[in-house]
């Protein structure tokens, strides 16, 4: 047993004053209506990853490392295809470009924090748990409760992932292909997606992706994702840019200048 003063002892107390902050369990209650659609996808994503001929202990290694379905879907048919490794290493950059705008919003929130504290929460970041502190907590500083409610809401992601993609690289064999699981995959990754559309700036950033993306499906290897991506983080750094108007809602009216 460790005594009161160990560091064990101290990571405990802390663990337990984490899990009882209200915050931490609000955190929780934001994402838990999420997890459904994204154990579906985890799923969907541990059985791909395995029938596009990784090795189990290699996709388990790139769950737990990668943590980033879209950019493990988007590399697969690569690997499958023999692409060349610049090849797939670039397209799983681009896909998570989208995480560059997420960090320098959280900055303002978390950039007060030590360097290996703002990483462990950048590795736990997420789509969906960005766009819920983010309605939790619209204005850019830091507040008392933020760690605790991002904690919260992040951890119950990231086993609502890992869990499922494991079992999916698991159990792929066993898997019927007539379960349709793509399809739910699909439905699933297009829920999640509809619930970060919240202001000006997501909606013009999935109309500029969907249209890059079919106006590049001709390119091989599936690049028009690549395209897609990088169009809408453009389109998003624009947003953002003053006088860009991203983070308006929809509808919204710009105040009245004065006369001069």
């Amino acid at each position: 047993m460790s005594s009161p003063g160990s560091p064990a002892a101290a990571l405990k107390r802390h663990v337990q004053s984490l899990c009882r902050h209200p915050e931490f369990r609000r955190g929780l209650r934001d994402m838990a209506p999420m997890v459904p659609g994204l154990a579906a996808w985890g799923l969907v994503t541990g059985v791909a990853m395995v029938r596009s001929g990784l090795d189990p202990w290699l996709a388990l290694l790139m769950s737990l490392t990668v943590y980033a379905g879209s950019s493990q879907l988007a590399s697969l048919p690569l690997i499958a295809a023999g692409a060349p490794i610049w090849v797939v290493l670039l397209t799983g950059f681009v896909v998570n470009l989208r995480f560059v705008i997420y960090s320098a919003q959280w900055r303002f929130y978390f950039g007060h924090l030590p360097r290996w504290q703002r990483m462990s929460l950048g590795y736990l970041g997420a789509d969906v748990s960005y766009a819920m502190f983010m309605r939790r907590w619209p204005e850019p500083e830091p507040q008392s409760g933020q760690i605790a409610y991002f904690l919260g809401g992040a951890l119950l992601l990231w086993l609502g992932w890992q869990i499922p993609s494991i079992l999916g690289i698991v159990l792929s064999d066993g898997v019927p292909a007539q379960w349709g699981l793509g399809f739910a995959g699909t439905l699933a990754l297009i829920g999640l997606t509809c619930s970060l559309l919240v202001d000006r700036a997501t909606w013009v950033c999935a109309g500029v992706a969907a249209a890059a993306a079919v106006a590049a499906f001709a390119l091989p290897y599936k690049l028009n994702i690549v395209v897609a991506v990088a169009a809408a983080v453009a389109a998003g750094l624009m947003m953002e840019m003053p006088g860009g108007g991203g983070g308006r809602p929809i509808g919204a009216v710009q105040p009245a200048r004065r006369p001069s």
